[in-house]
């Protein structure tokens, strides 16, 4: 027990500061208790808090990762199937600086299987009651993702998204896929994990999270291409995005295919310009015998004591003819890594006289004696790396390989700090249309949750925004909650007229048999947009069912 009175991880303090910098609240879930006697259900440990986990940070909630409790655990010396006591779990949450825990288990229950969970609020040594969830073991998403709402009920009494959408928002993974995935991660045998990853993408292609574990054990193979390939299925608003884009341009890196490396990294510096990002653009365009220089110069700026940077620059500033310069990088970068010997052996040959030219020796004639050659200079000692000081003139520029996913954390958190900033300065009508343009970018994405939450956030700003309620409508009607998709559209219809809002009360109507009204809001919404494709879609749709009546 002494080990868990180590200090906290240096990355996980650090990413719990960024968080709560940011008004944030760390929350660690741990995998629940296999209560059912089955060894062959162990594998829901860890999807009880993956599941649980996305939900909360759909939520808006800042929950630690899978990797971040893995690195935790690490560095206390506990193996990563450690099973805590209670008491335990609020010891390792208490050194991992997080303000909530959760615990829980699961038993059967026949053909079903019953969750259970607790919140545990660290500061104050409190466990809220236990809140249950139960279901058929083929609904077991379903089962976790109404345990999460009903605990985000409990960390926010006043959190307004439905438990439909919490319910919908895994509607579209299969349990199958979702299984394989979860074994793709725990397995011990490398390939293993690569079967069960395979399967899972195979029968869900559209599960970013298989894709990003995928990609990663591809990379750690050395598999580039099938990595890139990996990675690029990763979904722009997953919560690896960033770390995919990286580690995609890596592998098309070492692959060969410089032009879209640098691609990838001007994709992720678009979004988070960090130094690594920043750095790694530059080598790609190097390659292609591109100037990399102001990229260079950007990474070093943004992180002046990285001794790569002031490398790579030092190396660029060389080709490019600027010795002097090049020469003061060198010096700089020696200065924070005395130890380098290739920039050692960089710094000599670049300093060092020219040597004359010296002569071809001229091959004799076919029957003629040779002149004997003379003996071979002494070699000059060879530097690690094994090249000599010659080979170190035109040396290549240094590609960054690490990914410090804390510093991408606490960056992205910087940025939505930034952007809630810039919202809070508005006035309440242009933040809630706003609120709504993002709103509906999650909305076209699937992502329901966040989609929800963001129209809430529109409405609370401004109640009579037409298009956070027409918003409302759609997600509503994707949950499943057809009483509060009409609701919503009539609202957003009372308010202003528009076409998302009188489509889906055509889409409820169709599925109710009301075929006159339906045919009704279509004309009023062809009236605003003739040429709208989802509207003409539903108007074929109910001429060919009013044909079947006919």
């Amino acid at each position: 027990m002494l080990l868990l009175s180590i200090a906290v991880p240096a990355r996980a303090q650090a990413s719990a500061e960024a968080v709560r910098a940011a008004g944030g609240r760390i929350l660690l879930v741990l995998p629940f208790d296999n209560r059912t006697g089955q060894p062959s259900l162990e594998w829901i440990r860890e999807a009880s808090a993956e599941i649980l986990t996305s939900r909360l940070a759909a939520a808006g909630f800042s929950p630690m990762s899978r990797a971040d409790r893995r690195y935790a655990l690490d560095h206390l010396g506990l193996p990563q199937g450690f099973h805590p006591s209670r008491a335990t779990s609020l010891k390792l949450a208490e050194t991992l600086d997080a303000d909530s825990i959760i615990v829980g288990s699961y038993v059967t229950d026949g053909a079903g299987i019953v969750a259970e969970a607790q919140l545990v609020d660290v500061p104050y040594l409190r466990m809220s009651n236990a809140v249950t969830a139960r279901g058929e073991m083929r609904s077991l998403i379903a089962v976790f993702d109404s345990l999460a709402w009903k605990l985000t009920r409990q960390l926010d009494p006043g959190f307004k998204d439905s438990e439909a959408t919490f319910l919908a928002a895994d509607s579209g993974l299969r349990l199958d896929a979702f299984e394989q995935y979860i074994r793709g991660i725990t397995e011990p045998d490398q390939p293993e994990r690569l079967r069960h990853l395979n399967q899972s993408v195979a029968l869900s292609p559209e599960f970013s999270p298989a894709w990003m574990a995928l990609g990663r054990e591809e990379y750690a193979g050395k598999q580039y291409e099938q990595a890139a390939a990996a990675f690029a299925k990763v979904g722009g608003n997953d919560a690896d995005a960033l770390e995919a884009g990286f580690y995609r341009g890596l592998s098309l890196f070492f692959s060969g295919g410089y032009p879209r490396a640098e691609e990838a990294f001007a994709g992720v510096a678009r979004v988070l310009p960090l130094p690594e990002v920043l750095n790694n653009e530059g080598v790609a365009l190097a390659r292609q015998a591109k100037d990399g220089i102001p990229l260079f110069r950007q990474a070093m700026a943004a992180d002046p004591n990285e001794a790569d940077y002031h490398f790579n620059l030092a190396v660029s500033l060389q080709r490019h003819g600027d010795k002097a310069e090049a020469l003061t990088e060198l010096a700089q970068c020696l200065r924070l890594h005395p130890n380098d010997s290739e920039a050692k052996a960089v710094q000599r040959a670049w300093i060092k006289p020219d040597k004359p030219a010296t002569a071809k020796p001229i091959s004799a004639k076919p029957g003629t004696a040779q002149t004997p050659a003379a003996p071979p200079a002494a070699v000059a000692p060879v530097e690690a790396g094994g090249l000599d000081e010659d080979a170190k003139a035109d040396p290549l520029e240094r590609i960054k390989r690490g990914f410090d996913a804390t510093a991408f954390h606490q960056a992205a958190l910087m940025v939505d700090q930034m952007d809630a900033a810039r919202l809070a300065q508005l006035a309440p009508r242009e933040r809630a249309q706003k609120l709504s343009a993002q709103a509906h970018e999650y909305l076209e994405r699937g992502l329901l949750l966040e989609a929800e939450r963001h129209y809430q956030a529109a409405l609370a700003a401004d109640p009579r925004s037409a298009a956070a309620h027409a918003g409302l409508a759609q997600v509503h009607e994707r949950s499943g909650d057809a009483e509060a998709a009409r609701k919503e559209a009539v609202t957003s219809l009372e308010l202003m007229p528009s076409v998302d809002a009188y489509l889906v009360m055509v889409r409820l109507q169709i599925a109710a048999s009301h075929l006159y009204e339906a045919q009704r809001n279509l004309d009023a919404a062809l009236q605003i947009d003739p040429q709208n494709k989802a509207a003409l879609e539903l108007r074929k749709q109910i001429e060919a069912l009013d044909g079947m009546k006919k």
